[in-house]
């Protein structure tokens, strides 16, 4: 067991630095296979020796090799986040569809956040594309397909309906077309209880997050608050102790 963990965490490492392309360039509609990962600062190609995750970050001490230019924290972060999320799911649910099925779900997740944080919005080829892919793997044994279209048709209308109904209500958007495709793409994976379970409670986390980053931000009740990474939270609550959740609710216990 412990060689797969260790096996499960390189894997989420390496995976870790693949999604910090896609946390770069996918906002920006740059290709994600050329050019080869550069230096932002100098815009000097990063040799494979230079690009182990986690580790070069170490070795070089956070500074490129060429111009000496610091190296953001966040590139050895999601790569750590990353692979000790996937050790967790490994851990979880040891070898099999299920494990698959999680990784894909994370793998979808982590970008998602990151890129919501920078740039206020999800990309379709996440939401939209993690949608599809939810709904073929829960085909899969273990896999609930019938559940996995109806979280996907539930989260996303129940968000579209709140949404819509806000701005008919205040006149002003409260939230964009992207959150109703993540939870889509989360009840696909998720079911429409985890649909459910992940609206309310990342409802619950982007007010405390909102209240927040208004009160320590300058623009006040006009601050943006980008409400993917709290949807993305309450995903992975959802799949950890949505079960719990629904019976205790279920069972008045």
């Amino acid at each position: 067991m412990i060689g797969f963990l260790i096996a499960v965490f390189l894997l989420g490492a390496c995976m870790g630095s693949f999604f910090n392309v896609l946390i770069y360039r996918l906002p920006r509609e740059e290709s994600i296979v050329r050019p080869g990962s550069r230096c932002p600062a100098c815009g000097r190609p990063i040799p494979p020796w230079e690009n182990i995750p986690i580790v070069s970050f170490l070795l070089l001490r956070g500074k490129c090799a060429g111009c000496g230019g610091k190296i953001s924290w966040r590139y050895p972060g999601v790569e750590t986040l990353t692979a000790a999320g996937y050790v967790i799911f490994a851990y979880l649910d040891g070898p099999g569809f299920a494990l698959a099925r999680d990784l894909v779900f994370f793998s979808l997740l982590v970008p998602v956040t990151f890129i919501d944080i920078d740039h206020r919005i999800i990309p379709d080829e996440l939401s939209l594309g993690g949608l599809a892919a939810g709904v073929l793997l829960s085909f899969l044994p273990g896999g609930d397909w019938k559940g996995s279209v109806a979280g996907g048709i539930l989260g996303g209308g129940v968000l579209y309906g709140t949404a819509a109904a806000y701005e008919k209500i205040t006149g002003r958007e409260g939230m964009g077309g992207g959150d109703v495709k993540l939870i889509a793409m989360i009840g696909a994976f998720l079911g429409w209880k985890g649909a459910l379970f992940t609206i309310f409670f990342g409802s619950l986390l982007g007010v405390a997050g909102g209240v927040f980053a208004m009160r320590k931000g300058e623009e006040g009740l006009k601050t943006a608050i980008p409400f993917g990474p709290y949807l993305c939270a309450a995903a992975l609550i959802a799949r950890f102790a949505g079960g719990a959740f629904w019976s205790f609710l279920f069972s008045g216990k």
